[in-house]
């Protein structure tokens, strides 16, 4: 089972929830005692939508709290959620009904069993729904996020002899430099830097890989590595520096403004 865990989302919810608490308290009237003019009914539906909101607010803080230490949400876990809930929303709306502003006049049991009963069956639906379609939400805003995230797709450099090649992940291609009839690239391998020496040539090797940008007449870079200038002739890259020549200076400056 998965649980939606922003903090945002839920108290979304709960506004939703404290909403029609109010409505629902406002026009059903779950009990009347004694003479309860309009003001009274406002002021009894204001309390129980409040805590309406404050009780999914505790669930809230408590479910991220679960969902961090366990990296993971279970149908226990979403049960006792709504047991939760319904507790601090008991207790405090139990006083509240006992309080001088509604005076009311039945034991625990019976507010349970009058009143809490028919909340539960009223509101159970709604709060399930509601934590479905902010499940739903999160998994859209997800899926969105991982089509919006650059491919890491497999680069093949070749050389000039069909057994001379490398195979890495286009992340893990630093920069690629001329050494007379050779290229040296260099990649990381578990977070090291390493090269290989392939027979080819450098305009080549940018014809095949369109993503690398040239600095130097002896040097392309994979723009995922730039990190920073070290001075106005010279950039750093992952475990890397090389030198920038005039030529191709500007257009590094624009890639970075872009």
């Amino acid at each position: 089972m998965k649980l939606n865990p922003s903090v945002k989302h839920h108290l979304i919810i709960g506004a939703f929830i404290c909403g029609w608490a109010f409505m629902f308290t406002f026009f059903a009237r779950p009990f009347a005692h004694g003479s309860m003019d309009l003001k009274r009914w406002l002021q009894v539906s204001a309390g129980f939508s409040f805590t309406a909101f404050f009780a999914y607010a505790v669930i809230t803080f408590v479910q991220q709290a679960i969902y961090q230490k366990l990296a993971k949400w279970t149908v226990l876990l979403e049960i006792s959620m709504y047991v939760l809930y319904y507790t601090v929303y008991t207790v405090i709306t139990y006083y509240y009904y006992r309080s001088p502003i509604i005076t009311g006049f039945y034991d625990f049991q019976t507010f349970f069993v009058k009143i809490i009963l028919n909340i539960l069956l009223i509101y159970t639906p709604i709060i399930i729904a509601a934590r479905y379609n902010s499940l739903r939400k999160i998994t859209r805003e997800e899926n969105q996020s991982r089509q919006l995230e650059p491919k890491d797709e497999d680069v093949i450099i070749r050389g000039t002899n069909k057994l001379d090649f490398l195979k890495i992940k286009q992340s893990e291609l630093v920069c690629i430099s001329n050494t007379q009839n050779y290229v040296e690239v260099f990649f990381l391998e578990n977070g090291a830097l390493q090269t290989k020496l392939i027979r080819n040539s450098l305009k080549k090797i940018q014809e095949d890989l369109g993503f690398l940008i040239q600095v130097h007449r002896s040097h392309l870079i994979n723009p995922q590595h730039f990190r920073t200038w070290k001075d106005a002739h010279t950039i750093l890259l992952t475990q890397k520096e090389l030198p920038v020549s005039k030529t191709y200076k500007e257009g590094l400056l624009s890639l970075q403004n872009s």
